[in-house]
């Protein structure tokens, strides 16, 4: 079976080196301005991207660890939310920090690792394997 970058490989693709590059940037940024609060939402819809299409990227035909990843973003997500609408802004702070962290830095990089779908798709489309 070939391998190949599909609309829903790519936009996963697209989806989460944009809120690799836009979390860096709201991370580094003041915080609870109203652009901080405009970003975050661009920022959460594309994790919603980032996380649900993992749910159709599958190489080898099932679930992997990483898709757990997923399950906890979706749900940290929904709690970093309801901490900053409730007030909680030291949980929310640090939820949205373990998410950018864990559901999309340390996902991407096992994500990337030769042996699995999109780094073989990666790095066979740059060459390099």
């Amino acid at each position: 079976m070939s391998q190949a970058f599909t609309p829903i490989i790519l936009a996963h693709l697209v989806a989460a080196l944009a809120a690799l590059a836009l979390g860096a940037w709201v991370l580094a940024q003041r915080k609870g301005t109203p652009l901080h609060k405009a970003l975050g939402r661009l920022w959460v819809a594309l994790m919603l991207v980032t996380a649900l299409s993992s749910f159709w990227i599958r190489g080898n035909g099932s679930f992997s660890w990483i898709h757990g990843l997923s399950v906890f973003t979706l749900f940290a997500l929904a709690g970093a939310i309801w901490f900053a609408r409730t007030g909680r802004i030291a949980h929310h702070r640090k939820t949205m920090l373990g998410v950018y962290t864990g559901g999309l830095v340390v996902a991407g990089l096992f994500t990337l690792l030769p042996q699995r779908l999109l780094g073989r798709l990666v790095w066979g489309a740059l060459g390099l394997i």
